[in-house]
């Protein structure tokens, strides 16, 4: 698998951020609840040393993964983009032409998507069928609940202030 992963820099920052917490402070306290495990003597009768060494094979895991994602990323600076079509990365403000309400939607990669937050995945279908589209245009988008119709009111490309804190 040797996929670019597209993603904005906000999210390729939010990776290097978990990687540095795996392994600086997850990846040393398991190996502290292994060592105190240990210590508790017969490891065959001992869930504490089973259950932290189970918990130690996902944070292994997961560094892996991370580390495959970060190796695979394709970084696009939205703040570079301009023009006026949707492209990945632009922030997309639209009309819900069925209850007249107004969201706005930043179109990210698949890691990265976070609909509560506005993230819309790159893949989803609405992303999908907003892609190349210019400021005025209507799309209708299927969804479970049935078709829906969207104007483009305002497309922007803006990179986030990152706004995360350290745990």
């Amino acid at each position: 698998m040797s996929d670019k992963i597209p993603m904005t820099r906000s999210g390729h920052r939010k990776l290097i951020e978990e990687l540095k917490r795996l392994k600086t402070v997850e990846r040393p306290s398991i190996i502290r609840e292994i060592e105190e495990a240990r210590a508790h003597g017969d490891l065959s009768e001992n869930a504490e040393y089973k259950f932290a060494k189970e918990k130690q094979g996902h944070i292994e895991g997961r560094i892996q993964q991370v580390e495959d994602w970060l190796a695979r990323a394709e970084v696009i600076d939205v703040s570079k983009l301009s023009g006026d079509k949707v492209v990945f990365g632009a922030t997309v403000t639209l009309l819900d032409v069925d209850t007249d309400k107004t969201v706005k939607y930043r179109i990210v990669g698949e890691l990265e998507a976070d609909l509560k937050q506005g993230l819309l995945s790159v893949t989803s279908p609405l992303a999908r069928s907003l892609i190349g589209r210019r400021e005025g245009d209507e799309v209708v988008v299927r969804t479970p609940g049935g078709e829906r119709t969207f104007e483009i009111l305002e497309i922007a490309f803006v990179e986030p202030e990152d706004t995360s804190e350290e745990p």
